[in-house]
């Protein structure tokens, strides 16, 4: 058996833990038809990453299982619990992530050149959600800025705009969700080039599972959840805004920038309180961009942040 070390590995080669998970099952099934099979090691689902002190909380992290298993992810599922149950038919291999716009070198690049990049590291953050659900994991990534200093975007880019993979043979679940797929988000060039804008492929020392936003997603810990876009193929830098899925599904409660703040309600409900997944204590206040404003406020310095919600 070819046994490689960890300088040898592809990130290609990783296998994700819902597929190492489902073949252990197999073999637990029928060890007599299977057992001559050489499987991986759990410990190809792990990630090697450095503590980063962009990591902007101390807090006790949310349960594993809660962060995977609580999500929305509606091209598999309206419910909370329905990504964890049906992503499995998501293919994160092979993938690629095309940059193109308003950039000097655009290109596309499979994740094994992307994750060429830069060492990873993990950052623990505060994720908020919009429906006042948040919870603190340790992602495991690098800044988006990276990946996309390498198109060398130019002068006009003044935004830049993102496309989830949307495949309804893979995904099935999509057609029922009310919203027009593939998923689309966007940040300001500023906002995509602040070193929390974090470029994702792990989390809790493992790669990505699959209703987390596989094999590669983002996350920016200062907006509600819906703009850390999962499972990435297409980034575009743009001179104008680009268009949201949830800001053109419903754009009274979902605006563009979407930072968390507890002074601007959702037209349904209070932004004020949150609840910790895992937790069963009372509300907690919730803090204006999630508790980073001492690294991002200045991003918004003139803007009015109720009418530019």
């Amino acid at each position: 058996m070819l046994i490689r070390k960890p300088s040898e590995l592809r990130y290609s080669d990783v296998t994700p833990q819902a597929v190492y998970l489902s073949r252990r099952r197999l073999l637990a099934l029928a060890p007599a038809a299977f057992g001559a099979l050489a499987l991986p090691s759990f410990a190809d689902t792990k990630l090697q990453a450095v503590k980063s002190p962009l990591s902007a909380t101390n807090e006790k992290l949310t349960p594993q299982n809660w962060a995977t298993g609580y999500n929305n992810y509606y091209e598999f599922g309206t419910g909370k619990e329905d990504p964890a149950k049906n992503a499995h038919t998501l293919r994160t291999s092979p993938w690629s992530v095309a940059i193109e716009g308003e950039c000097a070198k655009p290109k596309t690049l499979d994740l094994d050149a992307i994750m060429k990049l830069a060492p990873l590291e993990e950052r623990i953050y505060r994720h908020r959600c919009v429906e006042r659900w948040s919870m603190v994991v340790p992602w495991i990534g690098f800044s988006l800025s990276t990946l996309l200093k390498q198109a060398e975007p130019t002068a006009k880019a003044k935004y830049v705009a993102f496309t989830s993979l949307y495949d309804p043979k893979q995904m099935p679940n999509g057609r029922w969700a009310g919203l027009d797929f593939p998923y689309v988000e966007g940040l300001r060039i500023d906002e995509a080039m602040h070193p929390l804008a974090l470029l994702t492929v792990g989390l809790y020392g493992e790669v990505l599972p699959n209703q987390n936003g596989a094999p590669i997603r983002l996350v920016v810990p200062w907006k509600y959840g819906f703009k850390s876009i999962k499972s990435i193929v297409k980034i575009k830098l743009t001179e104008k805004m680009p268009p949201t899925t949830w800001n053109l599904a419903n754009a009274r409660e979902y605006g563009f920038y979407s930072n968390v703040n507890p002074e601007v309600d959702h037209p349904r409900w209070s932004q004020a309180k949150e609840r910790r997944l895992g937790e069963f204590l009372a509300d907690r206040p919730t803090v204006k961009f999630n508790g980073y404003g001492d690294q991002v406020a200045g991003l918004y310095n003139g803007l009015d942040l109720r009418k530019n919600y």
